[in-house]
């Protein structure tokens, strides 16, 4: 196994790529974004799903959805992400 030899500069360069990462960590999540509230009619105009296909993904827990004072409201950001992990790849590979 060779010796590598490390200089002052490989240190200062590092020490400015870490800082760097920090930084643009500490952004991100210094302003997070406010959350995107979609109510029934906003899910089923933005996939064209009807009232009972929602329903169903509901009850299934397949899409996340929060009751207050009995009205629904769902996650932009998390139904969003269950479309994106249930993508179906075709038989040619593509979308």
């Amino acid at each position: 196994m060779g010796t590598t030899i490390i200089t002052t500069e490989d240190l200062m360069e590092f020490k400015k790529e870490l800082l760097r990462e920090f930084k643009a960590l500490l952004e991100e999540h210094a302003h997070p974004r406010p959350k995107t509230w979609l109510r029934s009619n906003d899910v089923l105009d933005r996939f064209g799903i009807s009232p009972g296909t929602l329903h169903s993904l509901r009850s299934k827990n397949i899409i996340p959805s929060y009751k207050v004072e009995g009205i629904l409201f769902y996650d932009a950001e998390e139904i969003d992400q269950v479309i994106l992990e249930n993508k179906v790849k075709l038989m040619d590979g593509t979308l």
